[in-house]
C-alpha cells in the first residue's frame, strides 16, 4: 500500500453512513438479540407442540365419535332386519294358526261316518281343497305329524285318551287332532289316544 493513496475498499468503508443507500432489490435482515430470538423460538415451539397435542386429542375424539356412529348404524340395520324377520314370523304364524283349524274341519268331516254317504264329486272337490291347503302350508315349511303306531312323545304329543287295545303299549292308537310343526318347532302338539294294557 502506498502512503497518500487510500485503497478503494478502505475509502468505501469510510463513506458517510448517511450516503449509504439500499437499493429496493436488496433484502433487509433485522438481527434480533440472540438471546431474545432463542426465547421466542422456544415459545413458538412450545405453542406449536401444545396445538399439536390438542389436534391429536380432537382427532381421537372425532375418531371415537365416528366409530360409535358407524357401530350404531350397523346395529340399527341389524335391529331393523331382526324386527322385520320377527314381524314376518308373527304374520306367518298367525296365518298358519288360522289355516290349521280349517284343516281340522276337513279331517273331521273326512273321518266321519257320513262322509261316505256324500256325493262322490263333492267329496273329491273337498279333498282337493284340503290338499291345496296342505300344499300351501308345506310350501311355507309347515308339516303335519303324528301317525297311528308312532311311539308317544310327550314333547310332541298330548295324550288326551288312553285305550286298552292291541299294539305296543305307549304307542299311538288314534289321532284325535293332528300336530303341526314349522322348521322343527312345534306350532301345535298332536292330540292322541295312547295304547295302554289294563290288567
Amino acid at each position: 500500500m502506498i502512503f497518500g493513496k487510500k485503497d478503494k475498499k478502505e475509502s468505501d468503508l469510510e463513506a458517510d453512513p448517511e450516503e449509504v443507500k439500499i437499493s429496493p432489490d436488496e433484502e433487509v435482515v433485522e438481527i434480533e438479540d440472540e438471546e431474545k430470538g432463542d426465547e421466542s423460538l422456544a415459545d413458538k415451539l412450545k405453542k406449536l407442540r401444545t396445538e399439536l397435542e390438542k389436534c391429536k386429542e380432537e382427532k381421537q375424539e372425532y375418531l371415537i365419535g365416528w366409530q360409535r356412529c358407524k357401530a350404531d348404524s350397523i346395529n340399527s340395520r341389524k335391529d331393523a332386519i331382526l324386527a322385520g324377520e320377527r314381524a314376518g314370523n308373527r304374520a306367518r304364524n298367525t296365518l298358519i294358526e288360522d289355516i290349521i283349524p280349517a284343516l281340522d274341519s276337513f279331517d273331521m268331516a273326512i273321518a266321519s261316518d257320513t262322509w261316505a254317504k256324500m256325493d262322490a264329486n263333492w267329496r273329491i272337490g273337498m279333498e282337493n281343497v284340503r290338499s291345496q291347503l296342505v300344499t300351501a302350508l308345506s310350501n311355507q315349511g309347515v308339516s303335519g305329524y303324528a301317525e297311528v303306531g308312532d311311539a308317544f312323545d310327550p314333547t310332541q304329543h298330548e295324550a288326551v285318551q288312553e285305550i286298552d287295545a292291541e299294539g305296543e303299549p305307549g304307542s299311538i292308537a288314534k289321532i284325535l287332532r293332528r300336530g303341526y310343526m314349522y322348521a322343527g318347532n312345534i306350532i301345535r302338539p298332536a292330540h292322541v289316544a295312547v295304547i295302554v294294557h289294563k290288567e
